[in-house]
C-alpha cells in the first residue's frame, strides 16, 4: 500500500500598511484579512525629535514596525482564544 499525500492548501494573507505623517509624527494603521473574512487592525507611532533630521522613511519604518508587531500580537491572541474555545480548556499564552 502506498501512502496517500495529504493535499496542500495555498492560503494568502494581504496585508494593507497606511501612514499619516506630520513635521514630527507618524501614524500606521496595518489590517489584514485573514482568510476566513476577518480583520485585525492595529496602530503603530513614531515621533521626531526636534533635534533630528527630517527622514520621513525612518519615522515610517518605526511607525510601521510597531504597527506590525501589534499586529502579530492581536493574532498570537485571536490563536489562543479559538485553541481555548476548541479545546474547552486554559491553555498557555502563545508569545
Amino acid at each position: 500500500m502506498t501512502a496517500t499525500a495529504t493535499p496542500r492548501i495555498t492560503v494568502g494573507w494581504h496585508i494593507d500598511l497606511e501612514f499619516e505623517e506630520d513635521s514630527h509624527r507618524t501614524r500606521a494603521a496595518a489590517l489584514v484579512r485573514l482568510s476566513d473574512g476577518t480583520e485585525v487592525r492595529a496602530h503603530g507611532y513614531a515621533s521626531r525629535h526636534p533635534s533630528d533630521e527630517d527622514q520621513q522613511r525612518v519615522g515610517e519604518e518605526i511607525a510601521g514596525a510597531r504597527a506590525l508587531n501589534e499586529l502579530a500580537m492581536k493574532l498570537l491572541t485571536k490563536a489562543h482564544e479559538e485553541i481555548d474555545e476548541a479545546s474547552g480548556r486554559t491553555s498557555y499564552p502563545l508569545t
